[in-house]
């Protein structure tokens, strides 16, 4: 891996997912970055699991809750929360200020599950939710819708 510097809001725009940071390509395949906002009353995405990657979310600005497993936190800025593989996790902004996180994903590949996702959102009308979902089987991702009424009543948050 050569020297890489990225300055403060460069990366590759993923609408409104955020911006890549490091591509795997980058790191030799063994993590990426992923910078997400999230606005208050925001829900990253329902609950789900990865099959093959540990997710290291890092919050930067704001403060985020998230869910794994069952167990559920507070993480202000300066937090980091392990997300790992197999585990059921979300998070969401239940705050009145915007929040940032770096995501640090490994091993690397996932990343591109966010291009591929940004130009599905980037079709005209409501977003796809049968070619979303085998784009996600294709990155060993699963979602439970089923958490979203759950996690919008208890939390008062939406996608």
């Amino acid at each position: 891996m050569s020297n890489i510097v990225i300055s403060a809001g460069a990366g590759t725009a993923i609408g409104p997912l955020g911006l890549i940071k490091l591509f795997g390509t980058q790191t030799g395949d063994s993590f990426s970055l992923v910078e997400h906002p999230l606005g208050p009353g925001k829900l990253l995405a329902p609950l789900h699991t990865h099959q093959n990657e540990d997710e290291y979310s890092f919050i930067l600005e704001g403060e985020i809750m998230a869910q794994i497993g069952t167990e559920v936190v507070i993480a202000p800025a300066g937090t980091l929360v392990l997300k790992p593989r197999q585990v059921p996790h979300t998070v969401w902004n239940a705050g009145s200020q915007p929040a940032r996180i770096l995501e640090i994903i490994s091993p690397a590949g996932f990343e591109t599950y966010f291009v591929e996702l940004a130009g599905l959102l980037a079709q005209p009308g409501p977003p796809d939710i049968e070619r979303i979902t085998a784009l996600a089987g294709k990155y060993g991702l699963e979602f439970d819708f089923n958490s979203l009424a759950e996690l919008s009543q208890k939390y008062k948050v939406s996608l």
